[in-house]
């Protein structure tokens, strides 16, 4: 039995509009090698300029995740060489991290862990090489775009734990609005080391696997390591201290490099960047930035609106969705319907139909603040059901004509003639003509009731009910159908 410990180093494109020491656009999925200039190309005798929103946005990352901001904080030059680094050195933070010592809470999947955050440092992302057969492309359209690595305590013990991390955090950086959290596009990547020893001992021998673009990923390369290492120990090997890659077709991490020791990067003060030292007036723009998180928020929607787990869950997976529903009710008691029964309404018909059409019509949750059903529309709607002018049957009809007209509910429900008969006499005509003209099914059922068949007697309710509210046109209230059609067989 051993002891794991893992730690992340999790690494997001800030959606500055441009580069983090030039003017250069950032954007991703441009033909490659047009977002360059000499700045970013490394060209002798170039000057370097912070852009100062990236800042705003690592610092307001930093305060989400419980980080201290230093009085002063820099950059530094980080020697290396490879190919898509065009000036042989990158421009990063080491001595002073604008985020230090913070710590996060996860909680989800039978998991509840605080995670330690080590730091959090503002650096220039390196260019994209294309390996094409016997070829290597470079596009150094991402080279110098802005990049935040939050780099937490080797504090998590499974993939399970580091999977669930890296979920929170993209959920956290997109409430924020610093990042889009696009794993598939390299917005959003982690590297993850893991270590075994025998318990009390420490740290173990570290393995480190590089470029994970999906938390499924590092959930299973972590996993697997564990067992790779457990069995190497188990049989009296050695660990090697390397770094690792996933191989997602294989399900297996496979060594890239060893590491025998550091690698010394020979840091030095960035001489064309001064101190930057954060004034009163840039710590207040960063706290006037900061938002309810989904963790915290998910928790007072389950209080406050009695949602259950997976509720209050799907809602906060999005910051414009949690919107979206807490406007939505909102509007629902302004038209005088209670908290808890507008809460329970609105949360049900949005995680149903209105999901359904968001999903088909491929309309993301983050985009829902935009869409023709206005949180004053779906209250509207949540209010003629409840109150009776329309029936739960027609729902989906009233909704799929708002997103299609660009119309209020109550106007729909008036020009296609959809309110619902309340009135119990022309509900009762129908209902005998239903009666009259199922006779037959009604003899052959009650034949089978009376033989045992108890479970009959609700079909037979159903199926009557149903053929009630057709002879209707869809317009009978069910639960007045239901009452004479069950009175009806009671006499029976």
């Amino acid at each position: 039995m051993y002891q794991t410990f893992i730690g992340l180093e999790v690494h997001i494109h800030l959606l500055t509009k441009t580069k983090v020491f030039c003017g250069c656009r950032s954007a991703f999925g441009d033909e490659p090698n047009t977002n360059i200039c000499p700045v970013c190309m490394g060209y002798p005798g170039v000057m370097p300029a912070l852009n100062i929103e990236a800042m705003r946005m690592g610092c307001l990352v930093a305060r989400a995740l419980n980080c201290r901001i230093p009085e002063k904080t820099w950059f530094e030059r980080k020697q290396y060489f490879y190919p898509d680094m065009p000036k042989n050195y990158q421009i990063s933070q080491f001595a002073s991290p604008l985020g230090q010592e913070g710590y996060v809470e996860i909680e989800g999947g039978g998991i509840k862990k605080k995670v330690r955050i080590r730091e959090c440092h503002l650096e220039e992302d390196a260019g994209k090489m294309i390996h094409t057969g016997t070829v290597s492309l470079l596009d150094y359209n991402r080279a110098g775009v802005s990049l935040l690595e939050i780099v937490t305590e080797p504090d998590m013990e499974s993939g399970e734990e580091a999977e669930l991390f890296v979920q929170q955090l993209r959920r956290a950086v997109r409430y924020l609005g610093v990042c889009d959290g696009n794993m598939e596009e390299g917005s959003l990547r982690a590297d993850a080391n893991v270590s075994l020893n025998t318990p009390g001992k420490g740290l173990g021998k570290k393995v480190e696997i590089k470029n994970l673009n999906s938390s499924r990923f590092i959930k299973l390369g972590l996993n697997y390591e564990i067992k790779r290492q457990t069995a190497a120990l188990d049989a009296g090997k050695t660990i090697i201290q390397e770094t690792r890659l996933w191989n997602e077709n294989r399900d297996e991490t496979a060594s890239m490099r060893t590491k025998e020791n550091a690698q010394d990067y020979r840091y030095f003060p960035e001489p064309d960047l001064p101190v930057f030292a954060p004034d009163a007036a840039f710590l207040q723009s960063v706290d006037d930035r900061l938002v309810e998180l989904p963790l915290p928020r998910s928790k007072r929607l389950k209080k406050e609106y009695e949602l259950n787990d997976e509720q209050a869950d799907i809602i906060c997976e999005e910051k414009a969705m949690a919107d979206y529903y807490e406007s939505a009710v909102k509007e629902a008691c302004k038209l005088g319907l209670e908290r808890k029964d507008a809460a329970a309404r609105i949360a049900n018909r949005l995680l149903s139909d209105v999901k359904h059409i968001l999903s088909r019509d491929k309309i993301d949750l983050a985009c829902i603040g935009g869409i023709k059903l206005t949180p004053a529309r779906i209250a509207e709607l949540t209010i003629l059901v409840a109150n009776g002018k329309t029936s739960n049957k027609n729902v989906k009809q009233i909704l799929e004509a708002v997103f299609s007209e660009d119309k209020d509910p109550a106007v729909i429900v008036k020009e296609r003639g959809l309110e619902q008969i309340n009135d119990p006499a022309i509900i009762a005509a129908a209902v005998k003509n239903v009666w009259d003209a199922e006779a037959e099914t009604v003899k052959a059922a009650m034949a089978a009731i009376e033989s045992g068949n108890q479970k009959k007697i609700k079909s037979l309710s159903a199926y009557l009910v149903g053929k009630a509210i057709a002879e209707t046109g869809g317009r009978a209230s069910p639960e007045i159908a239901g009452q004479q059609v069950n009175e009806l067989l009671r006499v029976k």
